[in-house]
């Protein structure tokens, strides 16, 4: 499994199992089961709306913005990982709230 603590700016984070089970996590998303039923929500919207899309099409990773911090999410191995990191305060201007790659 990835060592998601080594992540610069890292906060907190989750791995989840296809269907939003808790797996591992730590920091400021320790056990937090709220945001992994979110998440899981995020990631099956996301797969809907690419419904006809071949795999290589698909989304790599979805990062969602707020004023002080960002959440970091990707498909790897049948899990989601989910990474909270700090922002800096940056300034965000026109920036589209969520990010689907």
């Amino acid at each position: 499994m990835l060592n998601l603590e080594r992540i610069p700016d890292q906060v907190g984070y989750l791995v989840l199992t296809e269907d939003g089970a808790v797996v591992a996590s730590g920091g400021e998303l320790e056990n937090d089961e709220h945001l992994a039923t979110n998440i899981t929500e995020l990631v099956y919207t996301s797969e809907v709306l690419e419904q006809g899309s071949t795999p290589e099409n698909k989304f790599q990773k979805i990062t969602v913005v707020y004023d002080d911090y960002t959440l970091g999410i990707c498909l790897s191995n049948k899990r989601i990982h989910v990474v909270k990191r700090r922002t800096h305060n940056q300034q965000v201007t026109d920036a589209p709230l969520v990010d689907m790659n």
